[in-house]
């Protein structure tokens, strides 16, 4: 399928200038992304050659990219932004339903492609470098009541996230996760198995928890390495991601600390790593040290970091 282009629209092209110059510092080169992208309903990727550094393989599946799209759901006007658009795979269908999608692309070839159509707005940057606070107060909001009170967008987030970057992104999300409605990432499927674990189980650890206590989450939709142009070496996997509505009050930074140790000894009773720590903090509440890091449920890990912010 071959994006459609529009007349130029000057508003839009000011807009998207202005936001390639206050929320995203210059694309580092020596950072690429490993996004899985391509045309959609073709198994070519155009004229632009897959690049090693940047680790690309090309969605190439028609019936994957549909059931992605149905998976996500856009209706128009809603306030979406995609990271690593590439060759469109996922983009044409978004727009069509969208009217108008903000992309977020580190390769400057691509672009310079996407600049050319005017439904589109264009932010060439590592997205590690973006501020989505900022992006989502970018967005036209209909006042409520007073007009001149205007208050920022609930962004939708959506993308084929660059495998060897992919834990840094979401947690650079989880910096910005209040201004966020929901996430549908392609992912490797290890790690998406990683996000969505339970305790007692072998994927179950850090990032399963400190992504759950934040976001109720799932895995939608597995894509086997055939879908993608050339094909990858892994399964991937569509994982949806939606912040829960009353986060816990914590402190993230002490909950961060307390669940890397212990994990950092995972085959270890907890009482030979997070035990040891919580003796030099002088923890005087009650916590079950004979187990494992992967026996505990987030919520105990959460009510742990909040006791311990209370001495």
């Amino acid at each position: 399928m071959e994006p459609r282009t529009a007349g130029p629209c000057v508003r839009r092209h000011a807009r998207a200038t202005r936001l390639n110059r206050t929320m995203a510092r210059a694309p580092r080169n020596t950072n690429g992304n490993s996004q899985k992208r391509a045309r959609p309903g073709t198994g070519a990727t155009g004229s632009h050659a897959p690049r090693k550094r940047f680790g690309q393989h090309f969605l190439t599946d028609g019936a994957i990219i549909g059931a992605i799209i149905d998976a996500i759901a856009p209706r128009a006007g809603q306030a979406m932004v995609e990271i690593g658009p590439g060759l469109g795979a996922m983009t044409q269908p978004l727009v069509e339903r969208l009217g108008h999608l903000t992309v977020i692309e580190l390769d400057r070839d691509l672009a310079a492609r996407l600049r050319s159509r005017s439904d589109l707005t264009v932010i060439e940057s590592d997205v590690l470098r973006v501020d989505f606070s900022a992006l989502a107060r970018s967005f036209d909001v209909q006042p409520v009541g007073d007009a001149s009170h205007r208050t920022a967008a609930q962004l939708r987030v959506v993308g084929n996230l660059p495998y060897n970057i992919s834990t840094p992104i979401l947690f650079h999300l989880l910096d910005h996760v209040g201004q966020v409605q929901d996430q549908h990432f392609m992912l490797q499927k290890e790690v998406v198995d990683r996000m969505v674990a339970t305790p007692a189980t072998a994927a179950y650890g850090r990032l399963s928890v400190m992504l759950q206590w934040r976001y109720a989450m799932e895995n939608v939709l597995h894509v086997p390495p055939e879908s993608f142009s050339p094909a990858p070496r892994v399964d991937s996997a569509v994982v949806r991601m939606v912040p829960h509505g009353q986060a816990p009050g914590v402190d993230l930074a002490l909950l961060s600390q307390a669940v890397q140790i212990a994990f950092s000894q995972r085959r270890k009773l907890l009482r030979n790593s997070l035990g040891k720590w919580l003796e030099e903090r002088r923890f005087e509440g009650n916590f079950d040290l004979q187990r494992r890091a992967e026996e505990v449920p987030v919520a105990q890990y959460i009510a742990l970091a909040q006791a311990l912010q209370k001495q």
